[in-house]
C-alpha cells in the first residue's frame, strides 16, 4: 500500500516531540508537509519536508490525506471542521473539543465526508496503563472496589511563554491532563453513573486551573482521578484494592522522556520501564498467596498510529473512536458543572 502523506498543523510540542518522530519512524506514512507560521526548526530535523506557513495552504495540497490536528484547545473543532470539508483524515489532539455539540457535529461530518476522525489518546499505550489494564481484566485483585490514577508534577511557578497558563476554556488542566485520565477509566469501565468534582487553582497568581479530583461513581466502584502542579514528593500513580488484594504502581511512562531524547520507536527495547517501577502486586492467585512486583509491560505509542493506517486502508477497526472521545468530553463537562455547582452530577 502506498504510504499516507500527512500533514502536522504546528510544530509546537506535541507536533516535535510526539507526532514528528512516530509518524517518521512509521513505514505507514510519508510525513509531507509541516505548518510554520514562524521557522522553528523542522527543517533541520526533517530535511526533505515541505513547509508552509498556513493551514490554509496545508488544506488546499490534494496530495495531503491525512490531517494532524494538534493546535491550541480552543482552536480544534474549527480545524477538524476545516479537514473534514477538505476531504482530509483527521487526527486531533487531546481534548476533541471545548463543547460536546462541537464533537457531535464533527462524527456527524465525518461520517458523510467517510472519512476517519480519531483523538490522539496515545496514554491508552503507556506501559503503567497497559499493566493496570492487564491486572484489571484479569480480575488479579478480585472484585474491584477503588481506583485511583494521579498525573502529578511540581512546577510551582507560572511558564511565559505558553497558552496553557491563560484561562482560555476556564478548566485548562482538565482538558489537558484530565482529558488523557478519563479516558484511561472510561477504556477500563465505561461510563460512570455520576461525577464528583473538585478543580481550582493552587500556584500563586495562577490564571489556569492547576489541579482537580474527580471521583467517578460506577456500580460498586469508586474511581478517583486526582492531578496537581504542586506535588514534589511523588506518590503511587495507580492505587487499586478489591476483594483479593491491592495493585500499586509507581513512576511514569518513559516513552515521552525518550522522544524528547531523539530515542526510536524502532528500538527493539522502546518502551520498557526500569525494574524500580514495577508495580507491587498483593493477591490471591489460585488459594496461593503472593507479594511482590511484577514486571511492567511495554509502552507502545506506535500502535495507535499502526492503527490509524489500518482504519484508513480499511484493514482495521478504529481502536480510539470518535464516539468513545464524545463520551469522554461529556464527563469532564459533567466535572466542570460539578465543581461549578458544588453537586454530584448524574451521567
Amino acid at each position: 500500500m502506498e504510504k499516507i502523506k500527512t500533514g502536522i498543523a504546528s510544530f509546537g510540542m506535541s507536533g516535535l516531540i510526539f507526532h514528528a518522530p512516530l509518524l517518521q519512524a512509521n513505514t505507514s506514512f510519508d510525513l509531507h508537509t509541516i505548518v510554520e507560521r514562524s521557522p522553528k526548526g523542522s527543517k533541520d530535523i526533517y530535511p526533505d519536508i515541505n513547509i508552509v506557513t498556513s493551514y490554509e495552504a496545508l488544506l488546499a495540497d490534494p496530495a495531503i490525506e491525512l490531517v494532524i490536528v494538534n493546535t491550541p484547545d480552543t482552536t480544534h473543532f474549527d480545524f477538524c471542521k476545516q479537514a473534514l470539508l477538505a476531504g482530509k483524515h483527521v487526527v486531533v489532539e487531546k481534548p476533541f473539543t471545548i463543547h460536546s455539540h462541537e464533537a457531535e457535529e464533527l462524527i456527524s461530518l465525518s461520517k458523510v465526508k467517510k472519512r476517519i476522525l480519531s483523538v490522539f489518546q496515545n496514554r491508552r499505550w503507556d506501559s503503567d496503563y497497559l499493566t493496570v489494564k492487564k491486572v484489571v481484566q484479569n480480575e488479579m485483585l478480585g472484585r474491584l472496589v477503588s481506583f485511583e490514577s494521579h498525573f502529578d508534577r511540581y512546577r510551582n511557578f507560572l511558564k511565559s511563554d505558553t497558552w496553557k497558563e491563560e484561562s482560555l476554556t476556564g478548566a485548562e488542566i482538565l482538558y489537558n491532563l484530565g482529558a488523557h485520565m478519563a479516558d484511561q477509566a472510561y477504556d477500563l469501565f465505561g461510563t460512570p453513573q455520576s461525577v464528583f468534582a473538585e478543580i481550582g487553582i493552587q500556584r500563586s497568581n495562577g490564571k489556569a486551573d492547576d489541579y482537580y479530583t474527580l471521583n467517578l461513581k460506577y456500580d460498586g466502584l469508586s474511581v478517583t482521578l486526582k492531578a496537581s502542579y504542586l506535588v514534589r514528593e511523588e506518590g503511587p500513580r495507580y492505587t487499586l484494592h478489591g476483594t483479593l488484594g491491592s495493585f500499586l504502581k509507581w513512576g511514569m511512562d518513559v516513552q515521552e522522556d525518550d522522544l524528547k531524547a531523539g530515542k526510536s520507536p524502532n528500538d527493539p527495547a522502546w518502551g520498557i520501564e526500569p525494574k524500580k517501577q514495577w508495580g507491587k502486586l498483593n493477591t490471591d492467585i489460585n488459594d496461593l498467596h503472593f507479594s511482590g512486583r511484577i514486571e511492567s509491560l511495554p509502552g507502545n505509542y506506535s500502535a495507535y498510529y499502526d492503527n490509524i493506517a489500518a482504519a484508513i486502508h480499511g484493514t482495521e477497526p478504529l481502536i480510539v473512536k470518535p464516539e468513545q472521545a464524545l463520551d469522554v468530553l461529556r464527563i469532564i463537562e459533567a466535572a466542570i458543572q460539578s465543581n461549578e455547582k458544588g453537586i454530584r452530577v448524574n451521567l
